[in-house]
């Protein structure tokens, strides 16, 4: 044991104060032998002690000195052991494993003081079993090798600290002892689970990431296997997430996303398991799931949970959603690359077909999918290769029956599938983000076609192109817009850009943007109009020139009364505000006839003609002329007649 200060002076003592009794005893003894007449042998051996007390008084301070040399080696081994950071203590070989000395570092991290210390057991401090699992592992013949364990101290109050020991044999004296070296694991184990922690959890929700539920879902498609119950993978995307986040700020999209998902942990029971797969897509799977009933009530749950509407600053938002589910029965070798990959399968075709619902994964869409991947290849290659074309569908004056614009349509000239419609690969183009070269080139080609129109003689009337959301939040869009007026020459009045109410969803920045355009001299037109959120104040304040209504609503104007209600508002609602409104969709006569009692502006369908080509669109145009000159004859005919 290492000596400390309190043995030392108690020695020294001891040795001074038997020399002074040596002495004191010797010479009062002789004195009394001298005078009290004793025989000499007596006196001899008096005078022997007395004679004696120097040498033991010799050997006493030789002795002090070693002592103190030793208490002053000590006391230097002792300060070496206190500046080390790491808890070092020594406990006695056998039972009850007794402390005998410990560190400053093993005090501090204990929280007992050294007295305290020393009075311990190391059962006392941490789980005796790890510590006699330690002594069996050790050989008689291998005194000095060291053995390293990972293993909790339990402080004074009661606090477990993760610690590394390297436990060692060693000799005190001649005697066996353990020599614990532990070092504190606490901050190393905080950055491993802070470490683990960022790899498999979200940081804005805090919900399980991608890597985790993929693992996790490994782990349950085991336990499928061998129960044979059934297993459902979810995903679910938020619809029209990104509207929201560019409309109301990245922030606020942040808080939107922590509400969701505070709301989808009410739909997973303790076997289930939910995460964040990324942006605003989230992942579960629920566990003995058999049945479509079963996976249908699940996806109603899961919309149940989002009837109510979230809270945005003061903005109420309500959100739907598109959910995919996989099925997994067990009896199959799939595994959870797999389901996920079905499940994100389904979710694209539940996008597909409106969003807010959703879709179960069967081998039809497997194939499918393959398909829209090799649409998008064709895709980019038909933008490399020019392989779209124009189609344009006239607009007309009902009253006049004079052209007074019409509508660039895209088509795509497929080398092997001839022509393919917008609605099977515009939602794709989207998607991928390709809309916006292609947009690009609609409005390019639209605006030099118009300008060769204008220089070969025909009327001037405006090209109306279609604008999508990807292009509209470009923040160059008017720089993009003015260059393709300056390359083709098209004087800015002549092209119409057309948006859907879904763009103005935030008012700040359509508006800032609807000026800058208006600033070109273009012309804007909110198409689709009375299907999105538009308000009567928010058209009032943006810089529009006319309203499109949708042709869900002029279809069955004529049998249904709700729908003619809703024409016949939007046709009054828009001259109050001085706009010019054009119906889309007017296929009879009957609709005709009964938007021009309505006072319609203009109309544009098959009734009077279907989307056709640039060349065909000359026909129309020299018609109109030919009529346009026509009546412009009989006007003065008329009123001779009259004056006559």
């Amino acid at each position: 044991m290492i000596p400390d200060i309190q043995i030392f002076r108690v020695r020294r003592a001891c040795a001074h104060i038997s020399t002074l009794i040596c002495g004191l005893v010797g010479a009062s003894s002789l004195y009394w032998a001298i005078h009290s007449g004793q025989p000499l042998p007596l006196i001899g051996f008096y005078s022997f002690v007395t004679a004696l007390s120097p040498f033991i008084y010799l050997l006493n301070r030789r002795n002090v000195r070693k002592l103190r040399e030793g208490y002053e080696d000590s006391a230097v081994y002792r300060e070496l052991l206190d500046q080390v950071n790491d808890a070092i203590i020594v406990m006695s070989f056998s039972e009850p494993y007794r402390i005998l000395e410990g560190n400053r570092a093993a005090c501090l991290r204990l929280g007992y003081k050294r007295e305290e210390l020393i009075r311990l057991a190391a059962s006392d401090i941490t789980d005796i079993r790890q510590t006699v699992e330690l002594l069996r592992r050790k050989r008689p013949n291998h005194w000095y090798s060291a053995d390293y364990r990972e293993m909790n101290y339990r402080t004074k109050e009661g606090r477990h600290v993760p610690v590394e020991v390297n436990i060692r044999f060693i000799r005190i004296k001649g005697q066996r002892a353990l020599l614990a070296v532990g070092r504190d694991l606490s901050e190393r184990k905080a950055m491993e689970n802070k470490i683990r922690h960022m790899a498999y959890y979200d940081d804005l929700t805090g919900l399980p990431n991608r890597r985790l539920f993929r693992e996790q879902l490994d782990k349950a498609i085991a336990e499928t296997r061998a129960s044979r119950q059934g297993l459902a993978v979810v995903y679910l995307d938020i619809d029209r997430f990104k509207l929201v986040n560019d409309s109301f700020g990245h922030d606020y999209g942040d808080i939107l996303l922590m509400q969701l998902a505070e709301r989808f942990t009410r739909c997973v029971r303790r076997s289930d398991f939910l995460a964040r797969s990324e942006g605003d897509e989230f992942a579960l799977y629920y566990t003995g799931i058999n049945t479509k009933a079963d996976m249908d009530k699940l996806a109603d749950g899961i919309r149940g949970a989002l009837e109510q509407p979230l809270l945005i600053g003061e903005y109420q938002i309500h959100i739907t959603a598109s959910i995919g589910i996989s099925h997994y029965t067990g009896d199959s070798c799939e595994n959870a690359d797999l389901m996920m990959k079905y499940a994100d399968i389904a979710l694209s075709f539940s996008k597909e077909k409106g969003k807010n619902n959703h879709q179960i994964f069967n081998a039809e869409m497997n194939s499918i999918s393959l398909t829209r991947l090799t649409m998008e290849s064709e895709l980019r290659r038909a933008i490399a290769r020019s392989e779209f074309v124009l189609m344009y569908q006239p607009q007309i004056d009902i009253e006049s029956g004079a052209l007074v614009g019409m509508e660039a349509l895209i088509r795509w000239m497929h080398p092997e599938r001839g022509m393919v419609p917008p609605k099977d690969f515009i939602p794709i183009a989207e998607e991928t983000g390709l809309i916006v070269p292609i947009g690009e080139w609609v409005m390019h080609e639209a605006c030099k076609q118009n300008k060769l129109w204008q220089d070969g003689g025909y009327p001037h009337v405006p090209v109306s192109v279609n604008l999508s959301m990807r292009q509209f939040m470009q923040h160059n869009l008017r720089e993009r817009i003015e260059s393709i007026l300056s390359e083709t020459g098209l004087p800015p009045q002549y092209l119409d850009l057309e948006i859907t109410e879904s763009m103005t969803m935030d008012v700040e920045f359509a508006t800032s943007s609807l000026l800058e355009l208006k600033e070109l001299g273009v012309k804007i037109s909110i198409d689709d109009f009375g299907t999105g959120y538009s308000s009567l104040y928010l058209l009032k304040k943006f810089p529009i020139d006319k309203l499109k209504i949708d042709r869900s609503f002029v279809r069955d104007i004529m049998i249904d009364p709700n729908d003619a209600a809703i024409v016949t508002t939007i046709i009054s609602m828009t001259h109050h505000l001085n706009l010019l409104v054009i119906a889309e969709g007017v296929e009879t006569e009957e609709q005709m006839r009964f938007l021009h009692r309505n006072k319609c502006n203009q109309i544009q369908g098959f009734w009077f003609s279907p989307p056709i080509s640039a060349d065909d669109i000359v026909n129309i145009m020299l018609q109109n002329s030919v009529r346009l000159a026509a009546a412009a004859q009989e006007t003065p005919a008329e009123s001779a007649t009259g004056q006559a």
